[in-house]
């Protein structure tokens, strides 16, 4: 059976998600804080971050989208079928999730990789607010637009519009402004599959 690894707090969420509800034949290991830097970890992904998903014969597939990928078409039958229209614009959304929302909260969690002086740190983490501010405007019209789910049908880009979502609360951005979004949170945190993954992961529901 394929291992996923996780980690509390993490993007490596939104594929153990997407195994609670295609209810895969996949364990999932939930990590300590610090271990994805470990050589034990590090033996099997060496860029030591999660998601990790580690077959049984040793070969290791890494990258969220990647991982929900090959969950779909491995496990997900025609719900999940990528060669529709629903699964080219889940790949397209996810690639925007994970490439440019998630890629712009570097300058959030590690703003001194970008400048050195106290004042550029600040000013590295006000530019990053704004890109933010700018990213999840566009999520919470589009999924105003779309209905419930971010689609217009549920699909793994909730997962990850999920974890993207949930981190708002680390930055000095609010929720509030993004009304859509907020209501998606409710809306997974109301789903038995989101509740396992929580569980899972260490991790409490944001409502």
């Amino acid at each position: 059976m394929p291992t996923l690894y996780t980690m509390p707090g993490t993007c490596s969420l939104a594929p153990n998600i997407a195994v609670a509800w295609l209810d895969a034949p996949v364990e999932v290991h939930t990590m300590a804080y610090g271990d994805h830097k470990k050589d034990d970890y590090l033996a099997i992904n060496d860029k030591g971050k999660v998601p990790a998903l580690r077959f049984e014969d040793g070969d290791v597939l890494t990258e969220a989208a990647a991982i929900l990928n090959w969950l779909g078409a491995a496990h997900g039958g025609e719900g999940y079928a990528r060669d529709t229209v629903l699964g080219w614009k889940e790949a397209e959304a996810l690639s925007y999730m994970t490439s440019e929302v998630h890629a712009a909260y570097g300058g959030h969690f590690g703003p001194q990789n970008f400048a050195e002086s106290d004042a550029a740190i600040d000013e590295v983490k006000r530019k990053t607010y704004e890109k933010l501010d700018t990213h999840y405007r566009r999520m919470d019209g589009i999924l105003s637009g779309n209905g419930d789910w971010y689609l217009g049908k549920r699909s793994f880009a909730d997962t990850f519009l999920y974890v993207l979502t949930r981190w708002i609360d680390q930055t000095p951005l609010s929720l509030d402004d993004y009304p859509a979004l907020k209501k998606h949170i409710g809306r997974m945190e109301a789903d038995a599959g989101v509740q396992l993954a929580l569980k899972r992961q260490d991790m409490e529901p944001m409502g």
